[in-house]
C-alpha cells in the first residue's frame, strides 16, 4: 500500500474516532442531566430551598443553576396551556412555604396573583426577595401599538410572553433566577455562579457549536443572531481557508434545512423560536390569539396554505385537532404536534431536551412534507 494511502486512511480512521468522541461527550452530557434529575426528585432535602416556578421550563433551568441545594416545583404541566391554570388550593400550600418563586412576570399566567393571595408568604410576593420576574431584560416582542381591548383577542399589553422558546432568552432567564438564588442564599452566590456560567456555556455550546465559541464567544455571536445579522455574517466571511458557515455547530446547524421555510401555527407560541432558526410564519389557525377558529376563517387559512406553497403547520399538543385536522385533509399540510414545555411528552426532561425534540421534529417534517394540493 502506498504512503499517501495509508495517511488518508490514517486521517480517516482519526476523524470518525473524534465524531464518535463528540457523539460520547453528547449523550454522555444528556445522560448526566437526567440522572441529576432523577436524583433531584429522589434525594432527602430537608436543608435545601424550595424554589416554586410557574412553568415547567423555568423549573428545568433553575434546577441546573441550584443543583443539589434547591428543590424546585412547578405548576403548569408541560401539557398544559399555560394561560388556563385552574388555580387550586394545593398550589398555595406550595408557595407559601417557598424560598424562591419564579415566573414569568408577565400577563401569560393570570392565574398567579390570586395564588399568591391564598399563600400569604409576603417574600415571594412581586418586589419581595424570594421573587423572581424571567421576562426581566427580555426583549419582548410583538408588542402592541395600539391600546388592546377584547376585540383584539387575547393580546398581551407587554409583549409575547413565551420567552421560553429561545435558547438566547433561556439565558437570560437562567441570569434573573441566578439573581433571585443568590439573593435568598447569599451563602452559596459561588456555586450558584458556577453553576450559572456553566449552563451558559452550555447553551452557547448547544445553540452555535463549540467551534464558533471559542473564536467569536457565546456574548457576540447571540447578539448577531438576535440582531438578524449572524447568517449572513457566517456565510460572506472565512476564517483559516474556510468560511465562517461551515464551522457552525448545534441546534442551528441541525436547524439550516428549515431556516427561510414558511409555516403556519396554531397560536402565536413559537415567535421566538421562529426568530432564533429563521422560520417564516405565515398565518395562525387562531384568527386572533386566544379566539378559536371559525369555519370562514379556517377556510382562509387553506387557501393561504395552497397559494403559499406552505408545507408543515406547528401545533402545541394541548390545542384541540380538529381544526388542524381539518387544514391537513384539505392541503396535504404536514401537521407537526410539538410539547410547548419542558415535561409536555415523556422524552423532553430537561431543557436541552426540549430544543432538540422540536429540531428534530421539524426535520423530520419538512423532509417528508409533500407539496400542498391545489384547492378544488
Amino acid at each position: 500500500m502506498q504512503l499517501r494511502s495509508v495517511q488518508h486512511l490514517v486521517r480517516i480512521i482519526l476523524s470518525l474516532t473524534l465524531i464518535l468522541f463528540v457523539a460520547d461527550l453528547t449523550q454522555g452530557q444528556h445522560h448526566e442531566r437526567h440522572r441529576r434529575r432523577a436524583h433531584h426528585r429522589e434525594r432527602d432535602c430537608s436543608r435545601c430551598l424550595s424554589v416554586v416556578t410557574s412553568l415547567p421550563g423555568l423549573a428545568s433551568i433553575a434546577e441546573e443553576l441550584g443543583g443539589d441545594s434547591v428543590l424546585v416545583y412547578h405548576i403548569a404541566a408541560g401539557n398544559q396551556d399555560p394561560h388556563f391554570v385552574q388555580p387550586k388550593p394545593s398550589y398555595a400550600q406550595l408557595l407559601s412555604t417557598a424560598d424562591l418563586f419564579v415566573t414569568t412576570g408577565l400577563d401569560l399566567e393570570l392565574w398567579v396573583p390570586t395564588l399568591l393571595d391564598k399563600a400569604r408568604n409576603t417574600k415571594i410576593y412581586e418586589g419581595g426577595i424570594g421573587y423572581v420576574s424571567a421576562a426581566t431584560d427580555i426583549p419582548l416582542l410583538e408588542k402592541p401599538t395600539l391600546n388592546p381591548d377584547r376585540s383584539m383577542g387575547d393580546v398581551h399589553v407587554y409583549g409575547n410572553p413565551h420567552i421560553h422558546t429561545s435558547p438566547l432568552n433561556a439565558k437570560r432567564i437562567a441570569q434573573n433566577i441566578r439573581i433571585g438564588l443568590r439573593k435568598v442564599a447569599p451563602g452559596q452566590a459561588e456555586q450558584i455562579d458556577r453553576r450559572y456560567r456553566e449552563f451558559v456555556s452550555a447553551i452557547d455550546s448547544a445553540l452555535f457549536g463549540k467551534e464558533l465559541v471559542e473564536l467569536f464567544g457565546g456574548e457576540l455571536l447571540s447578539k448577531m443572531l438576535e440582531s438578524g445579522q449572524l447568517m449572513e455574517f457566517l456565510k460572506t466571511r472565512e476564517y483559516g481557508g474556510k468560511r465562517l458557515i461551515e464551522m457552525l455547530g448545534g441546534w442551528l446547524r441541525k436547524g439550516l434545512p428549515f431556516r427561510g421555510k414558511k409555516v403556519i401555527c396554531y397560536h402565536k407560541n413559537w415567535i421566538y423560536f421562529a426568530r432564533d432558526f429563521g422560520l417564516v410564519i405565515v398565518d395562525y389557525i387562531e384568527p386572533k390569539p386566544g379566539i378559536p377558529p371559525t369555519a370562514k376563517h379556517v377556510k382562509e387559512v387553506i387557501e393561504t396554505v395552497t397559494n403559499e406553497k406552505i408545507q408543515v403547520m406547528i401545533v402545541a399538543t394541548y390545542f384541540e385537532k380538529h381544526s388542524p385536522e381539518m387544514v391537513a385533509e384539505r392541503t396535504g399540510i404536514t401537521s407537526v404536534f410539538l410539547p410547548l414545555d419542558v415535561g409536555g411528552t415523556s422524552d423532553v426532561p430537561t431543557y436541552f431536551d426540549l430544543i432538540d425534540k422540536w429540531i428534530e421534529q421539524l426535520n423530520s417534517a419538512f423532509g417528508t412534507a409533500a407539496q400542498p394540493r391545489t384547492n378544488r
